[in-house]
């Protein structure tokens, strides 16, 4: 495995994936599974994340302690998919800000296409935490970073439950700064663009639209 992908593959991470990606999963049980494999996910990517010291006073003495600043981390959303790992990453990293991108894929082209785009003011000094439980093609993950390196933001990690080696590749070649993390890197890409093994559609899956 590259050294800029970072494979998760603690026992609970990938037992939770296992019951996500059988088809007889219903979609209340998806959602609650995405959720739960989100916190434990966010434990991995936050491993390496700054910490400054702070001053505290435990019930028996004065001590320096360490903090991350929390207000500093950007969860990057893009949309729909996105916020089912949005609700399971804030309840580890609940001071984050949010961020949101909107795209989706032309049925034809597979090109990603935005229609919206919000992100804090001063992202210069916060590290970037881009969240999309498919890296399929690459094309949308691809859009979502080149637009958010516009912003300048301090870092920026991209995160998500499968990519297929054509996404890996993808994205590598337009970002190679920034590391993947993902629960399993399947197969590869049928002719739809659709993840094989996969899950289906995540989007689908999560709200129950198909």
């Amino acid at each position: 495995m590259p050294r800029d992908i970072h494979l998760i593959d603690h026992p609970l991470v990938q037992h939770k994936l296992t019951l996500m990606r059988r088809k007889e999963t219903s979609t209340s049980s998806f959602r609650r599974l995405l959720s739960e494999l989100s916190m434990l996910m966010a434990y991995e990517v936050t491993r390496e994340m700054p910490m400054h010291e702070v001053e505290i006073e435990t019930p028996l003495e004065t001590m320096r302690s360490r903090l991350i600043d929390g207000k500093k981390t950007v969860l990057v959303s893009i949309l729909r998919a996105g916020a089912g790992i949005l609700d399971g990453m804030l309840q580890v990293i609940p001071g984050a800000r949010i961020a949101h991108i909107g795209l989706y894929r032309d049925p034809k082209t597979l090109v990603a296409v935005e229609y919206y785009f919000k992100v804090p003011h001063d992202m210069q000094g916060r590290d970037a935490i881009v969240i999309d439980p498919m890296l399929a093609t690459g094309n949308s993950a691809v859009a979502a970073v080149d637009r958010l390196k516009e912003t300048n933001p301090r870092s920026i990690r991209f995160v998500c439950l499968l990519a297929a080696p054509e996404g890996l590749a993808r994205f590598h070649e337009a970002h190679p700064d920034v590391p993947v993390y993902t629960a399993a890197v399947d197969r590869q890409l049928d002719e739809h663009g659709y993840i094989l093994p996969g899950l289906g559609d995540a989007g689908d899956r999560l709200f129950g639209t198909k």
